[in-house]
């Protein structure tokens, strides 16, 4: 078994852990601000105007009325169509739609190639003369994700790349990371328009590498652009915990937890125990309005202030 392959293995296993870790972590921080944005998409009936169940009288008599159907398509909307910056930055959506996409394209390439693997483990052909309804689908959908992804992504990860060096606002914003994690994004997503579109254009070669790959098999030799897009996706498996590219933890506790949580604040209750909790932290920077060594209930209350006069 090869080195490289032996690294992907820990690449993935490494980053699986990372992500894990990363998620339970951000579960675990104090309580959210608790902002009572509106509308919250999971009031049934009331979502739609920005109403909410404490309308009603003797709301807290009455059970919920919650959406989840009313949740999961307005978070479809903004993950698949960034439709935020759709409204606000049109120009950036522009690069921005194709390389996200993109990137889900790929992914659902990469789940594909998976599964075609799996079945050519289990005797099945998958290729141009497949013969059944999953082998074939999972032929020509291979093909579609692929090709589209590939394009979509090298497209979008450009644009947005020139987009930070010749716009200004974005330049000034910009930090070091943000240029290294567009160029090696855009390294990956260009050695992989090119192995699609030569040496492997109906990605049997990469299917057959994952074939062996999940049977812990070691692997036939690949064409040299297909290795190289091999190391720049171990590299990147390794690097990527440690970016913010991993905001794509954080989508459900921003909207589900601190956009769209509305639950009361009541006597006894967990999050009555979480904001008291909060209220104890100490604060450890200053301001005109804030004093250091002080806890965030006396800066609320001005406890803080008085003593200082006292």
């Amino acid at each position: 078994m090869g080195g490289l392959q032996l690294l992907l293995y820990l690449a993935i296993l490494f980053f699986i852990v990372a992500i894990a870790i990363k998620t339970v972590k951000i579960a675990r921080m104090p309580i959210h601000l608790r902002w009572d944005l509106y509308p919250v998409p999971h009031e049934k009936g009331k979502g739609a105007y920005g109403g909410s169940y404490f309308e009603e009288v003797d709301w807290w008599t009455r059970p919920k009325n919650f959406s989840l159907i009313s949740e999961i398509k307005e978070m479809g909307k903004e993950i698949l169509f960034i439709q935020s910056l759709y409204h606000h930055n049109r120009t950036l959506w522009l690069f921005s739609f194709p390389f996200h996409f993109g990137m889900y394209c790929l992914i659902a390439h990469g789940a594909l190639l998976l599964l075609g693997s799996i079945l050519i483990v289990n005797g099945v052909e998958i290729s141009w003369l497949s013969r059944g309804f999953l082998p074939a689908a999972v032929f020509h959908l291979t093909l579609i994700s692929g090709k589209a992804g590939w394009i979509l992504s090298v497209f979008g990860a450009f644009g947005l790349l020139m987009s930070r060096l010749f716009n200004g606002k974005l330049r000034n914003s910009a930090v070091v990371s943000d240029y290294f994690n567009l160029i090696i994004l855009l390294a990956l997503f260009v050695v992989g328009v090119v192995s699609s579109f030569t040496v492997d254009t109906s990605y049997s070669i990469q299917r057959a590498f994952l074939a062996d790959f999940i049977i812990f098999k070691s692997a036939s030799a690949l064409p040299g652009i297909l290795t190289a897009q091999l190391w720049i996706l171990t590299i990147l498996l390794f690097y990527f915990p440690f970016t913010h590219m991993t905001h794509f933890v954080g989508k459900y506790f921003t909207y589900h937890k601190i956009r769209w949580e509305d639950e009361p604040n009541i006597g006894g209750s967990k999050i009555e125990k979480a904001v008291s909790e909060a209220l104890g932290y100490r604060i450890n920077w200053s301001a005109s309005h804030i004093k250091s060594g002080a806890t965030w209930a006396e800066a609320a209350t001005g406890e803080a202030s008085e003593n200082e006069k006292k």
